[in-house]
């Protein structure tokens, strides 16, 4: 805000509007915008909202017009001495200079507040930095390090692969000799199996070859001489012994001679 500038902002904090139309002007060098001097001034004491003066004089507080017509620039001074008109021009001035300067302070003021914050933050964003930057080189590392696992993963991934297949290699071998040993096996007991049965067979025909066949006791010729030496001679030790084990094929051992049908 400058000289040249011809607008006035409102002194209450929480308007600083551009003035214009009418305005209320105290004698603390305040100014207010019509529609919170009359809120505001309208209690008795009044008070200044800006400096919290107590403005009971007559004079102490004036709705003015901040555009005035010709015909009032025109008569205002009119009559007056020129010192009175220098004087009043002067504290016009003063007025206005004050202004100026309050804002420029307000500003200045807003600045250093916001140049404070900003340091804040720079600092808050640098610490923040900081952080990412240690978490970032950490998390770096741990990526390094589960790299290097992967990989050691991955190369006893491939051993025990390679591993697996030769034992698959060495499992169709042996499972290749298995079947063939056991079609061996199975070639030889059937070979075997008709062998046995061929025999038995065999050995079932002739023992029923020999149940079949006549029993034939001892022949004995004429009688005489010659028929007493031949009985006695079969009743020798030896012939006695083979005469008295002669028994039918069909009879054993506490088995009846009779077969039961």
């Amino acid at each position: 805000m400058s000289l040249c500038d011809d607008t006035l902002l409102c002194n209450f904090s929480k308007c600083r509007t551009k003035l214009s139309g009418f305005a209320w002007v105290t004698a603390c060098s305040h100014v207010f915008c019509d529609q919170h001097g009359s809120g505001e001034f309208s209690r008795s004491p009044a008070i200044c909202p800006a400096c919290s003066s107590a403005l009971s004089g007559k004079l102490d507080i004036v709705r003015t017009e901040l555009s005035p017509s010709e015909e009032y620039k025109a008569m205002v001074l009119a009559g007056l001495r020129p010192d009175t008109i220098l004087d009043i021009s002067t504290r016009a001035l003063a007025f206005w200079s004050y202004q100026v300067h309050q804002e420029r302070m307000y500003q200045e003021y807003s600045l250093s507040r916001a140049e404070a914050q900003l340091k804040q933050m720079e600092k808050v964003l640098t610490q923040q930095n900081q952080s990412r930057e240690l978490e970032l080189t950490a998390m770096r590392g741990e990526i390094a390090s589960l790299k290097k696992v992967m990989e050691e993963y991955k190369r006893k991934y491939s051993e025990v692969s390679e591993r697996l297949m030769e034992r698959n290699r060495q499992y169709q071998k042996l499972q290749g000799l298995y079947d063939s040993l056991r079609l061996r096996n199975m070639v030889v007991g059937v070979g075997g199996g008709d062998t046995l049965l061929q025999s038995g067979h065999h050995d079932f025909n002739a023992g029923a070859a020999r149940q079949a066949a006549p029993q034939r006791s001892p022949q004995f010729l004429t009688a005489g001489l010659d028929v007493d030496s031949r009985f006695f001679s079969c009743l020798e030790d030896d012939g006695a012994k083979a005469f008295f084990q002669f028994s039918s094929p069909a009879r054993e051992k506490g088995q009846p001679f009779i077969k039961k049908h």
